[in-house]
């Protein structure tokens, strides 16, 4: 059987990686980088440990050590632990790699990681490899059409999306009748939409989009259950993401839990 290994961070998207490639044949061996993991990971894996993202020699070896050469990095790790304090201390390897870096933007430091994997013969290939069935088609996903203004609001908010992305700041935008309510940086998708739809005070659209030129071995953008629970909390009353750039994590919970709170869901090219 062939090896692949897996690069995990918090969300659904590692375990849904897994299950689809054992479905077609593959050994999966997986690290969690960070704490909040899907414990199911374990279930669905060859094998399963956990290595703090900040040791990079660490994670190296252990895919050397189970003949892994092709790697793909899946899950949510944001780049608030470079700052936090709350992750481990980095190894020498992480160290050298972080002493190289121009910037700390998001492309940088992938690129950066990506390339030192490859140094040791592990090349990371394409995220949306094994899940591409998971993008979906140009349309509105929920029965509820959105309304004239929320229609204005999502191609606004695809508008200032792609721009951030072009700075490479961030991916999702929180807007309220042309107006910006939030834009995503180093907090990452979820708080951004909690901040925007608390100053929204109801209504928000969240629009979230690949960058022009999105790597599509790191970052791809997803939405899942966690996105959705959150523009319920807030009381935002529309999502529009990237058709067929952008991954829909348990679409059918998804699209459920949205028309159970009269939210609209619009894939726009």
């Amino acid at each position: 059987m062939k090896k692949i290994g897996l690069l995990a961070g918090v969300g659904r998207l590692p375990v849904e990686c897994a299950k689809a490639a054992a479905a077609l044949g593959y050994e999966v061996y997986a690290v969690g980088l960070i704490p909040g993991v899907d414990p199911e990971l374990k279930e669905c894996t060859a094998d399963y440990t956990e290595i703090s993202v900040a040791k990079l020699q660490t994670i190296i070896d252990y895919m050397k050590a189970k003949e892994v050469t092709e790697i793909t990095l899946l899950g949510k790790v944001t780049k608030e632990l470079l700052y936090s304090g709350d992750h481990a201390a980095p190894d020498m390897r992480m160290l050298a790699l972080m002493f190289t870096l121009p910037d700390r933007k998001d492309d940088t430091l992938m690129l950066a990681f990506v390339k030192e994997l490859a140094k040791d013969g592990l090349e990371v290939f394409d995220q949306t490899a094994l899940i591409r069935s998971l993008m979906p088609a140009p349309g509105v996903l929920t029965k509820r059409e959105p309304t004239p203004q929320e229609q204005q609001d999502m191609e606004f908010g695809m508008k200032m999306a792609r721009e951030i992305g072009r700075l490479d700041v961030g991916q999702t935008v929180v807007v309220k009748q042309q107006a910006v309510m939030a834009l995503e940086a180093i907090e990452g998708t979820d708080a951004c939409i909690r901040r925007g739809g608390e100053l929204a005070r109801g209504g928000a659209v969240v629009a979230k989009t690949a960058k022009p030129n999105q790597d599509l071995r790191f970052d791809v953008p997803a939405v899942g259950m966690k996105t959705m629970e959150i523009m319920v909390e807030v009381g935002a009353s529309a999502l529009v993401i990237e058709a067929g750039r952008t991954l829909l994590v348990e679409k059918d919970k998804v699209i459920a839990l949205a028309e159970a709170h009269d939210i609209t869901i619009v894939a726009m090219e």
